[in-house]
């Protein structure tokens, strides 16, 4: 059945690569970006691989929160329903790493963003619909005061700090949710595959973007996610496993949740 999926940072790594598998399978796309150029070449690319123009694109930067919040009032404007969310966009390394906020941009890119797109395209998302959330074999603790932009972090640690908050965030919501509302799973999609980021960050090619886009794909559609809601699954390991403990602690949950709200509050 074709189902209207949109993925964030679309245009190039894992994003990209679980692009053209879903639009050779015939789904509606909605792709999103922050480059038009880019965006449109993605567009013809992927239309070329469907076969038909229901291949739609979104320009936001997800640095800026203003934007993400205009991105969802667009996508809610054009659609009533969005079946899958595939929150995939993320940073690593950057050579200005403070957003225009003050807060890191890898918080605000890897966590925060993500958190508000998806509550804002909650009510057009069924309840048998997905909400698939890029996390890491990276996670480390996270520091609420590097979090409000009050302590610098360098940039694996406050990578890995965004990864672990993305999947704290992730189970509170599957919470929230219940077992009757939309999928909420947290996917490392694997380590050191071939992507920009990692390119830049590691200085290496990397393993076949291929091994992320397909388990991107199964949370997005197979039957083995239908009840994996607020689970998370290390594609390293090839199996639904326990993230750092961190994110199996309800109150340590919550005050990461409280203090994203927070954030997003100053819009």
């Amino acid at each position: 059945m074709k189902k209207t999926i949109l993925i964030t940072g679309s245009t190039d790594g894992i994003g990209l690569e679980t692009a053209r598998r879903l639009a050779a399978e015939g789904h509606h796309l909605l792709l999103h970006g922050r480059n038009p150029a880019k965006l449109e070449e993605t567009q013809e690319t992927l239309s070329a691989i469907s076969g038909s123009e229901e291949i739609e694109t979104f320009r936001a930067d997800f640095s800026r929160l203003a934007e993400v919040g205009e991105l969802a009032e667009a996508i809610t404007e054009k659609h009533e329903r969005i079946d899958v969310l595939i929150n995939n966009a993320g940073v690593l390394k950057t050579p200005n790493p403070i957003a225009e906020n003050g807060l890191d941009m890898r918080f605000v890119v890897n966590t925060i963003a993500p958190w508000l797109l998806t509550r804002r395209l909650l009510p057009i998302i069924p309840d048998s619909g997905r909400i698939v959330n890029l996390s890491s074999a990276a996670q480390d603790r996270v520091d609420l005061a590097a979090m409000r932009g009050e302590r610098k972090l360098d940039d694996m640690s406050a990578y890995s700090q965004s990864k672990l908050a993305i999947t704290m965030w992730t189970r509170v919501l599957a919470k929230e949710l219940g077992m009757n509302g939309p999928v909420v799973v947290a996917v490392n999609p694997g380590s050191l595959l071939a992507s920009k980021m990692v390119k830049e960050g590691f200085g290496m090619a990397g393993k076949d973007l291929g091994i992320g886009a397909d388990i991107l794909r199964r949370a997005a559609l197979s039957d083995e996610f239908m009840n994996a809601s607020g689970q998370y699954f290390d594609n390293d390991a090839q199996r639904f496993a326990d993230p750092h403990p961190d994110a199996l602690d309800d109150e340590r949950c919550a005050e990461v949740v409280r203090e994203i709200e927070s954030l997003v509050a100053l819009l």
